[in-house]
């Protein structure tokens, strides 16, 4: 499709621009005026039929033709909200992050680039010059905005906890804090439209249908589809993949160092953290990757030394064919010094604490050049 093909090149060729902390907006004269009169109106959205007119709209078709339920001009609207999925994904946004963003640019624009607003306001989520977002010329700009209220939403602690409205609120600190709740299913709608269109954007293989084709298989990390992870699809950071369970032939040892990893998802990374107390306010109680092997073993009785540099040469060396649930992987560097290390979960995943400003997660272990492996147990 021409017009999904432009949004990509648009997007991931842009710049990611950083600007400065403590900013609020206000929302725009349209949303201002609205009132929160739509919230009646659209408590029933038909996504089925939301997703075949946004393709519509992909593929060229004129917004004339074309009614989606909550948009008066989807020719225009439907490619800015493209725009802010394709920022998201770009920038490794949960799914709910992009469906914040979504609702949010709805209040405040109406998923129109306006060129006014309340006080200097401008641009899809009216953003304002004066208070630090950019240049008015930068704010129009629909990928700079984006990313802009992308960056300022992941600063926001715990906003994967939050209502869409709390986490909307969280950055806009509008004047009609509730105004964000009655977009919620329309947003959630076109995300889910507009993703699908995405390759590997992994929201068409979380939708299938749960009997459809078989779930991932345990065991080695062959070049099979169900064997390497691609069979989850894209995993929205600090989650775990619909379908996942720890393999039941798991070492049981394995599976309570895997279960212990697990609960610290989401927490963020921090280069010589011990690991020790990773939800908690002090960050050198948080993980990096060697300290997440380290304790989640120490939780069953195992003792593992400190850094990756000495892990390597812990337990004893497995081929990367004959991965089981628990061994560690360890990438970059050189296979006599890697500088990362991770733990196979089975099924083609591997939880890891990865880098600065990037949660503990899940990844599939075909994402990885593995350079070593070893089993503890």
């Amino acid at each position: 499709m021409k017009a999904l093909a432009a949004g990509i090149g648009v997007v991931f060729l842009s710049p990611i621009l950083i600007a400065g902390t403590g900013m609020m907006l206000a929302s725009s004269a349209d949303a201002v005026q609205s009132n929160g009169s739509f919230s009646s109106c659209l408590t029933d959205i038909d996504a089925d039929k939301v997703t075949k007119q946004v393709g519509k709209i992909l593929d060229g078709a004129s917004g004339k033709d074309v009614h989606v339920e909550g948009l008066d001009l989807p020719g225009e609207q439907v490619p800015n909200a493209q725009t802010i999925v394709a920022a998201g994904l770009s920038l490794d946004v949960p799914t709910k992050g992009q469906i914040i963003a979504l609702a949010t640019a709805m209040q405040e624009s109406r998923l129109r680039n306006l060129n006014y607003g309340d006080r200097d306001s401008l641009g899809l989520f009216q953003q304002r010059p004066s208070q630090g977002w950019g240049s008015a010329q930068q704010i129009r700009d629909p990928v700079y905005a984006s990313e802009q209220f992308y960056k300022h939403l992941l600063k926001v602690s715990g906003w994967q906890q939050m209502t869409v409205t709390q986490a909307a609120q969280a950055v806009q600190k509008s004047g009609l804090p509730d105004a964000y709740a009655q977009w919620e299913k329309l947003a959630t709608a076109l995300q889910t439209a507009i993703a699908n269109t995405f390759p590997g954007s992994g929201n068409a293989a979380d939708n299938k249908d749960a009997d459809q084709g078989k779930k991932p298989s345990t065991g080695t990390t062959g070049c099979g589809p169900g064997q390497d992870g691609s069979g989850f699809g894209r995993i929205p950071e600090g989650s775990v993949p619909k379908g996942y369970t720890i393999p039941k032939d798991a070492e049981p040892k394995a599976r309570k160092a895997i279960e212990w990893a697990m609960h610290q998802l989401g927490t963020l990374y921090q280069w010589g953290g011990s690991c020790t107390n990773s939800h908690g306010p002090d960050l050198m109680g948080r993980c990096d990757c060697s300290s997440l092997m380290q304790q989640a073993y120490a939780h069953v009785g195992v003792t593992l030394t400190r850094t990756t540099y000495t892990q390597v040469s812990e337990g004893k060396a497995v081929s990367p064919a004959q991965l089981q649930p628990g061994d560690l992987i360890f990438s970059r560097g050189s296979a006599a010094r890697p500088e990362h290390v991770g733990m196979y979960m089975g099924e083609g995943l591997v939880i890891e604490a990865p880098r600065t400003s990037k949660p503990v997660r899940i990844t599939p272990v075909k994402d990885w050049d593995i350079l070593a492996a070893r089993r503890v147990l």
